[in-house]
């Protein structure tokens, strides 16, 4: 036992030199101190599970560790009495006993004998296995086994020869050729080794390992000083060049290729879950993980079943951007591809800034972007329980009413000061919060901070207020309360009470982790595992609520659904669906790195892709130009066939719609010039072009008006014959009769709402607005067929791009907004 007692040492130590860090271990140590010392008095017990736990094949230190831990010594102990190896086992199949001892789900444990069998019998060979297994018990209930499905899942009796493991590696690598060779010893071995097992998911991660490891000696040679050295960390302020190169070596976050890859990869699998939530207390010592005692893990797992839950809590105070739907999928998508449950909670704290226009629009958004929330609730649905606790919260000494002003504390917390009030008699506080409670005292003249820790090294464990005076009614709540809770204080505690496995937030809410805890260990609640990822950073636009309300408040856009806006009202009312708005999420990915700036070509390459199968054909002239066929009799109108699709086979009339062809046609005036040039491809004097879908036309004559410079009418023949193939092809609208115009349109034409690619970090932010971001063409000529379009409906006008009709229209006159361009850069930098 003189290892158990110098690691109980070191533990003490270690603890000492955090104190400071996490005031709240204190307790924590002081039990886990309690629990060790009494192990250690009893040596000769936990000499005989030591000795039990190393005839199984752990090493020395891993069943020390594990005899320190009382519920996993509990657990190996039980596990390797039911799998009958007291007397010993092969280390391979000891290991796996310990992943059951510390990984198996809770819900589950009547399966625990039957996964032990296969694993004793080696028809369960490796941890890949293993991890299957435990996700596939998770998920199934006490009755409901189904044993073919059960090793189904798990690739029971599938073998795979170190052959099939080295042609799978060979493939890897050639896949990855370029970025290895590129990259060489610095590449990510562990997404190589992943790929592998993709291809083989029952092979021995190690045998996987290794082979790879071999094979790249052999592209590589041995490692050099270079391959020694450390990346180059890419600079923010060149986002572009960041991108590009992530391209290049086929991360994740940028090529449309891996948009199979399941993002969710990163999060516990159920098993996991429970591991997470009772073995650690801290990362590091300065970011927290939750712990939570036996009681209230299985009080919790009696309310969830063992099931993910999750929650979305935007707050009211303005329209959801797409920064959101990164949000909505990853809380969404996490609990839909576990099984679990999602909640839209509104995060409703603050009433001055919350409207239940913002309610409604965001319950209406979630489920246009193809979300079902398990339950819709409101953070004001427990303002009485919030009450309660803060009340409790100062009855434990954790929280007192202050006196100092907004300017004061954020003063006294810069210099680290405790406020004048922050050790008043407890009974003096909650007399004081009563009264805040009661309306006697004036807005602004008191607060309920938490007492945490002012000397931290975390600014925000710097005594973080918990409720503030507000006279103001609640959209939600009505007018029942003069104090509101602050985020810090409810978000937490919400997602306890809601019984929330996986609390997902950005990384900017990462150093709120202490103070989240913090709280919940106060109050003795249950503790969700906080996991937080990276926050959408979209170019040439600004996310930030407080912009975006400036920008609609001040009317320098037409609104929160202005199509120019990265809200997801602007982006559906440009004609963009919530599938393109998904799919370009999920390309992006979830990770905890710190994206660069995404630019908006991506997420147009999406929706491009999308619209390029959906939206049928058409034409329509933006500037017309008019163009006289001389040698066409305007009696001798004709119907001609076009294309609704580029693939059009003939004879398949669903495929194709009539344009009217007469003797007068419109054309673009940008397709014209007075001088040709050999790159041109557009109409000139004496120059034949194509019409798309009828005849080829040559100009003949150009008619300027009175000015003598501004051309008002061409005149041309046409080819009846089609004899002449020119390489030029114009789209075209012609009068469906004479001396009747075609159908008139309005079409508005959108770019990107600011030059800068990152305006946020400018001075003057909308100083750099740009003066061409929406051009509204009042009178464009469109075919017949338009006429009848409808809001919603979606079209590629053919050269000009994709368009969809907008809600302003009328059937006097139908609006279409430019909802993307043809051109697509982004491809173009992928396939470089």
């Amino acid at each position: 036992m003189l290892g158990l007692k110098h690691w109980f040492g070191v533990l003490v130590q270690s603890s000492k030199h955090r104190k400071r860090q996490n005031p709240l271990t204190q307790p924590l140590r002081y039990s886990l101190r309690t629990s060790i010392s009494k192990m250690v008095t009893s040596d000769s017990n936990s000499g005989e599970i030591l000795q039990l736990f190393l005839k199984i094949g752990l090493d020395e230190r891993t069943a020390q560790n594990a005899i320190v831990n009382g519920k996993v010594s509990s657990n190996l102990t039980d596990v390797i009495h039911e799998a009958g190896v007291e007397d010993g086992c092969i280390k391979s199949v000891g290991n796996l006993l310990y992943m059951v001892a510390t990984k198996y789900p809770a819900n589950a444990l009547k399966h625990r004998p039957f996964l032990l069998q296969y694993i004793i019998s080696s028809k369960i060979k490796n941890p890949n296995q293993l991890e299957k297994a435990l996700s596939f018990l998770s998920n199934t209930g006490p009755e409901s086994l189904e044993v073919d499905d059960f090793e189904e899942s798990c690739g029971i009796g599938v073998e795979v020869s170190v052959g099939d493991i080295k042609t799978a590696v060979d493939e890897v690598a050639n896949e990855n050729m370029d970025a290895i060779l590129a990259q060489r010893y610095r590449i990510n071995a562990g997404n190589l080794y992943g790929q592998v097992r993709k291809l083989q998911p029952w092979a021995d991660a190690k045998v996987v390992k290794e082979i790879m490891d071999t094979k790249l000696h052999e592209l590589l040679g041995e490692k050099t000083a270079a391959d020694e050295e450390k990346p180059v960390k890419k600079k923010k302020e060149k986002p572009l060049k960041v991108e590009e190169k992530v391209i290049d070596v086929n991360n994740s976050s940028s090529a449309p290729a891996l948009v199979d890859t399941n993002p969710f990869l990163i999060f516990p699998e159920p098993g996991e879950n429970i591991q997470v939530h009772t073995e650690i207390f801290f990362s590091d010592g300065s970011i927290w993980r939750p712990h939570n005692t036996k009681e209230k893990l299985e009080k919790h797992l009696k309310t969830t079943g063992g099931k993910v839950f999750t929650r979305f809590p935007p707050e009211p105070n303005g329209y959801l951007h797409i920064g959101h739907a990164k949000a909505m999928f990853v809380s969404f998508g996490l609990a839909k591809e576990r099984n679990g449950y999602c909640y839209l909670r509104f995060d409703d704290t603050n009433p001055e800034a919350e409207k239940m226009e913002y309610i409604d629009h965001i319950q209406e958004i979630v489920n246009w972007m193809g979300w079902g929330p398990f339950k819709i609730t409101y953070s004001s649905d427990y303002f009485q329980e919030l009450y309660d606790l803060a009340v409790e919260l100062i009855k434990r000494g954790h929280a007192y009413v202050d006196h100092q002003t907004a300017e004061e504390v954020k003063e006294y917390r810069e210099k680290k000061l405790d406020s004048p009030w922050r050790n008043r008699p407890i009974a003096e506080s909650l007399m004081l919060f009563d009264e805040m409670r009661r309306g006697v005292i004036d807005e602004g003249k008191a607060t309920l901070r938490m007492k945490q820790d002012m000397q931290s090294d975390n600014y925000n464990m710097y005594d973080l207020i918990a409720y503030r005076i507000k006279f103001t009614p609640h959209p939600h709540a009505g007018d029942k309360w003069c104090i509101y809770p602050s985020y810090d204080y409810t978000h937490c505690i919400v997602d306890s009470l809601e019984n929330i496995t996986h609390s997902l937030c950005t990384l900017e809410f990462e150093t709120r982790r202490a103070s989240y805890y913090w709280l919940l260990e106060c109050l003795d609640l249950y503790l969700p595992y906080v996991w937080e990822y990276s926050r959408l950073n979209m170019s040439n636009t600004v996310m930030s609520k407080r912009k975006l309300n400036r920008l609609v408040t001040e009317k320098l856009v037409g609104g929160w659904d202005d199509p120019r806006l990265m809200t997801l009202a602007g982006l559906r009312r440009r004609g963009v669906s919530s599938e393109a708005i998904n799919t370009f999420i999920r390309g992006v990915g979830i990770t905890r790195s710190d994206n660069s700036m995404i630019r908006v070509d991506r997420l147009e390459h999406d929706i491009r892709e999308e619209m390029n199968n959906l939206a049928p054909r058409t034409m329509v002239v933006l500037h017309p130009l008019k163009v006289v066929l001389t040698n066409l009799e305007a009696s001798a109108a004709m119907e001609l066939d076009a294309k609704i699709w580029p693939d059009a086979q003939e004879g398949d009339s669903a495929s194709f719609y009539k344009v009217p062809f007469t003797n007068v046609i419109y054309i673009e005036k940008s397709d014209f010039r007075m001088k040709d040039s050999k790159d041109y491809y557009g109409l000139a004097p004496g120059k034949t072009v194509l019409l798309r879908y009828a005849f080829p036309i040559k100009c003949t004559e150009v008619i300027f008006g009175d000015d003598k410079e501004t051309i008002v009418e061409l005149r041309a023949e046409y080819d009846p014959t089609k004899s002449i193939k020119p390489k030029g092809v114009l789209h075209w609208v012609a009068e469906p009769s004479p001396g009747v115009d075609p159908v008139k349109v309005e079409v508005r034409l959108f770019d990107k709402l600011f030059l800068s690619e990152n305006p946020s970090e400018l001075d003057d932010w909308l100083a750099d607005l740009n003066p061409k971001s929406k051009e509204v063409i009042p009178e464009a000529y469109a075919v017949p067929n338009l006429a009848e379009a409808k809001y919603g409906d979606k079209f590629q006008f053919e050269r000009l791009g994709y368009f969809s009709v907008d809600q302003d229209s009328t059937p006097e006159k139908i609006i279409f907004n430019r909802t993307v361009t043809l051109r697509d850069s982004y491809a173009k930098l992928v396939h470089k």
